[in-house]
């Protein structure tokens, strides 16, 4: 079974970037859909953006249209969320995971498999 880690979190000033980083620790991303999630304190998790399996699909939710890049590299095994002019409401746990059969549906595709998350904290 695919498992997922994250990393990439920290405390970063409004304005200032983070790269979160999805890692496969068991299994491979190749043939998975893969999207980024976030969870504020007392708020429904949410979509944030989304790549398909050869990165030709690519989604985002319209609070970081512009501000965010999602990307893979397959050779790493990896997905990517940049995150660029953060702002406060920004913070929150950040979730990837992979599509397949699930309870969270997302841009008409459920996802099974999730990472623990990472914390993303923009404050002054």
């Amino acid at each position: 079974q695919l498992q997922l880690v994250e990393s990439g979190g920290g405390l970063v000033q409004p304005g200032g970037s983070l790269r979160l980083s999805c890692a496969a620790s068991k299994g491979t991303l190749d043939y998975y859909d893969v999207a980024w999630f976030r969870q504020a304190p007392g708020k429904e998790r949410e979509g944030v953006s989304y790549i398909n399996i050869d990165g030709g699909r690519i989604n985002y939710a319209d609070s970081v249209k512009g501000r965010f890049t999602i990307s893979r590299d397959s050779a790493k095994n990896m997905v990517y969320l940049q995150m660029n002019s953060l702002k406060p409401e920004d913070t929150a746990v950040y979730y990837c995971a992979a599509d397949g059969p699930g309870p969270t549906t997302f841009w008409g595709i459920s996802f099974g498999s999730w990472g623990q998350g990472t914390q993303v904290t923009v404050s002054s």
